[in-house]
């Protein structure tokens, strides 16, 4: 399985929420099939996102895209740091 793992900050959490809320179809269209957004304990502003993908080259080339690069600037999102991950192993204890 394929992820992403997304840390950046963001101006205001939930005008960035709206915004990622309305972009769930074109994230499902570029290949992402599974989120969770996740925040810092004590920084309600420090967003993660981690998400499970079709594909690393779908990942990248939505995440890198000049159309994406323009819905970040409009949802406050301040210097994101992409780390794109493969599965090793998973498991329930």
């Amino acid at each position: 399985m394929k992820y992403v793992l997304i840390i950046h900050e963001v101006e205001e959490y939930t005008a960035w929420k709206k915004i990622f809320d309305t972009a769930a179809g074109i994230r499902k269209a570029a290949g992402e099939i599974a989120y969770q957004v996740l925040k810092y304990e004590h920084e309600p502003n420090k967003i993660v996102h981690f998400s499970k993908w079709s594909s690393i080259e779908n990942a990248r080339l939505f995440f890198e895209s000049a159309a994406l690069v323009k819905i970040r600037t409009e949802a406050g999102v301040k210097a994101p740091n992409f780390i794109y991950l493969d599965q090793l192993e998973s498991g329930v204890l």
